[in-house]
């Protein structure tokens, strides 16, 4: 084989390998391949890497490239190997094996037929069957098929070499080690400081610390594999550990000390904890100087002077992994962070180099800051983007807020002033502020008492994913400013077309229950769990009108949802309040609003198949309210619902339950629904569209949001 070792990273780190591979074998040839380097080098090459590579995963040390068209010449490759020669059957192995092929699709077959060549080739020498492990075991073997060709090759680092060994703890989504110290190549920090005798670096929000920590480290030239006690070298019979000790002991002895100046900060007073422990466990703790604060209020005590473009004479680099806002929900306490950090940085931090790694290209754009360059990497599984910028004097000028953004706000704050008056004479506290009032800010905006709830309309196809992704970015930044409500009171969710139960699925589980009112009546509440909070607003008005009614009535409510329509009816002094739905999580809800507004009477809560149920009942009832969904294929029906084809079947179901001159109330909210007119009045049904009667105020940008008759048995 022309090489005899590869070096793996990840996915985006393969040339930075390269060129760090060059640095600590420069007499090996190179060949850069997808995800990692080929070496053409010796045992003290290889050995060199594990030691220093401080962006590499595995080191393995070749064996074959052969022929693999089929299972057997699988087999065969491995068989051919000599393997007594490469470690002894008292110890233990196990094969990973990736790649797939038309013949050989499956990884785990393969490692198989792998791990079958390997024994028959210790017995075929004369040897015991060495054992298979999976969990600790002396020897890992990897092979790798592509293209009917089959690589093998002894793991010669182990685990892999971005564990470092010093984290005892992290927080949430840590960063890996190698990708922390690619930020720190790609920023620049790693050149300035064989450069420069004291160059500053800074992570504001440093989590388990393992910036500062790799920074420290290469400051303090430690060999990242030092301290690691295990290998995948120890078992086998290829071991020079001669050589091994004499490279070890060359390492201890390249450890300097030095002047640059590192810091840690973090606003989570444990992750700051854990940073300090982990540095400890490196080594490295003197070295770094640990802070806990809001990052968009840090300040430091290092002054620098600054050249004629305004960047600083000694280099400075803050150098940080911040939150991604991965979660929908999240971005709402995460824009206006980022949005008062950049003024922040401008400020604070003139004259230094910046470098951010985030999968959230649009969250970055809210620090307002010209980026120099962007660098693809991932982080484990997420592809990020490292973007550097240089906060010279041109950078530091404000950039002008996006004019599609004022124009949201401007219209948002003209639509709260006009709906004072409402909100005062409306006895409630659950509003809609905003309705797709913009084209270019497709969601909808509901206040539930210190809550916002915004509903992001699915885009239309035409519209590029980033476009509409920094629209909802604009309305989540502009919303804690003009309403005054805590970014963690506002959940975001993305409202498409629903089929089956899936518009009563959860969608989160933080149990953010919280109580409302309107018209004496309270209500439980959850918005952020959910994609529909608990209560329909725009059927407020629909639920007063029902009210109005209910005085000495037998009353039904069918998909009845949470029950709000039941406990107007009950309020109302009805004289029964029969609940039906399918969900028992949504008929426990509405016995709670009942239990909250302190309602005990003949009220009765069924759950059931709503139309099935009709079809068996026999009670008979004046008052009927009844909402559908407009589509559903639930597993609890008999069958699919579809509000436009049965309607009327399900009208006529009701009108057999109703008392003579009683009256259905009959609501849906899909826009192109038609009403069989002619079917009900031959049902003996006098007819009534009350749709604008039943439209509140703050819904009038919407008259669409539902339609609703009122239907008299004559």
């Amino acid at each position: 084989m022309e090489h005899n070792i590869l070096v793996t990273t990840a996915k985006g780190l393969d040339q930075l390998l390269f060129t760090e591979i060059q640095a600590i074998c420069p007499n090996a040839s190179l060949k850069q391949t997808p995800g990692g380097v080929y070496v053409s080098g010796e045992i003290a090459d290889a050995y060199q890497i594990c030691l220093w590579s401080r962006l590499a995963n595995r080191v393995l040390w070749l064996l074959t490239h052969a022929p693999a068209a089929n299972e057997q010449e699988l087999y065969n490759a491995a068989n051919a190997i000599d393997w007594p020669a490469q470690f002894h059957f008292a110890s233990d192995f196990m094969v990973q094996f990736n790649g797939t092929t038309k013949a050989i699709n499956n990884t785990q077959f393969g490692a198989l037929r792998i791990k079958d060549g390997i024994v028959d080739r210790f017995v075929e020498d004369g040897t015991s069957r060495p054992s298979v492990s999976k969990l600790s075991p002396a020897i890992t073997i990897h092979a790798r098929l592509h293209r009917d060709e089959v690589l093998i090759a002894i793991d010669l680092s182990g685990k892999s070499l971005h564990q470092r060994h010093y984290r005892e703890d992290t927080g949430e989504a840590p960063l890996k080690e190698h990708v922390a110290a690619a930020m720190l190549y790609r920023s620049g920090f790693t050149k300035a400081i064989t450069e420069f005798d004291s160059v500053a670096l800074l992570d504001p929000m440093c989590g388990s610390g393992t910036i500062a920590i790799e920074a420290a480290s290469m400051a303090a030239n430690i060999a990242p594999g030092l301290a690691r006690e295990k290998w995948g070298f120890d078992a086998w019979l290829g071991h020079h550990k001669s050589l091994w000790h004499d490279l070890k002991t060359a390492a201890l002895a390249a450890q300097k000390s030095h002047q640059h100046r590192i810091f840690a900060n973090d606003i989570d007073r444990n992750l700051v904890r854990i940073a300090k422990a982990n540095a400890d466990n490196a080594g490295v703790f003197a070295s770094i100087q640990f802070s806990q604060k809001d990052a968009s209020k840090l300040t430091l005590p290092v002054e620098l002077p600054l050249d004629e473009t305004g960047m600083a004479t000694t280099p400075a680099f803050i150098v940080s992994n911040p939150p991604y806002g991965e979660r929908l929900g999240e971005l709402a306490t995460l824009l206006p962070m980022f949005n008062t950090l950049g003024d922040h940085l401008k400020v604070a931090f003139a004259g230094w180099s910046v470098s951010l790694l985030s999968s959230n290209r649009e969250l970055l754009r809210q620090i307002r800051l010209r980026s120099k360059k962007e660098y693809a990497m991932n982080n484990g599984k997420l592809e990020c983007k490292l973007v550097n910028y240089a906060l010279d004097s041109a950078n530091c000028e404000q950039i002008a807020q996006h004019s599609g953004q004022q124009d949201f706000a401007n219209r948002l704050k003209k639509n709260l002033k006009k709906l004072k008056p409402f909100i005062k004479r409306a006895q409630t506290n659950a509003y809609r502020i905003y309705d797709a009032d913009l084209p270019d800010y497709n969601c909808a905006i509901d206040r539930l008492d210190d809550w916002l709830v915004v509903q992001e309309y699915a885009p239309p196809k035409d519209i590029p994913p980033e476009k509409a992704r920094r629209r909802i970015h604009d309305v989540l930044l502009q919303l804690p400013i003009i309403t005054g409500v805590d970014t963690k009171k506002i959940a975001v969710k993305v409202r498409e077309q629903q089929k089956g139960a899936k518009q009563y699925q959860k969608v989160n589980d933080q149990q953010n229950r919280i109580t409302v009112f309107e018209h004496g009546a309270e209500f439980y509440v959850n918005p952020t769990d959910y994609l529909d909070t608990g209560l329909f607003l725009d059927h407020r008005q629909t639920r007063q009108l029902f009210k109005a009614e209910a005085q000495g009535k037998h009353v039904l409510n069918l998909f009845a949802y949470t029950g709000s329509v039941s406990v107007h009816a009950a309020k109302g002094g009805a004289a029964s309040v029969t609940t039906v739905d399918m969900s028992n999580t949504y008929l426990d809800w509405a016995k709670d609003n009942f239990s909250l507004n302190r309602l005990r009477g003949a009220y009765d809560f069924i759950q059931a198949d709503c139309v099935e149920w009709m079809k068996r009942n026999h009670k008979k009832f004046d008052l009927i309210f009844l909402d559908p969904p407009s589509f559903s294929n639930s597993k609890r029906m008999s069958g699919t619902w579809d509000v436009q084809r049965d309607h009327v079947s399900i009208i006529r179901c009701a009108v057999e339950s109703l008392q003579p001159y009683g009256v259905i109330y009959f609501s849906n909210n899909l826009r192109s629904f038609k009403l069989a007119d002619t079917e009900l009045s031959e049902m003996g049904l006098a007819i009534e569209n009350i749709s604008a009667q039943t439209l509140p105020e703050d819904f009038q940008r919407n008259p669409k949001i539902h339609q609703c008759w009122r239907l008299t048995k004559c």
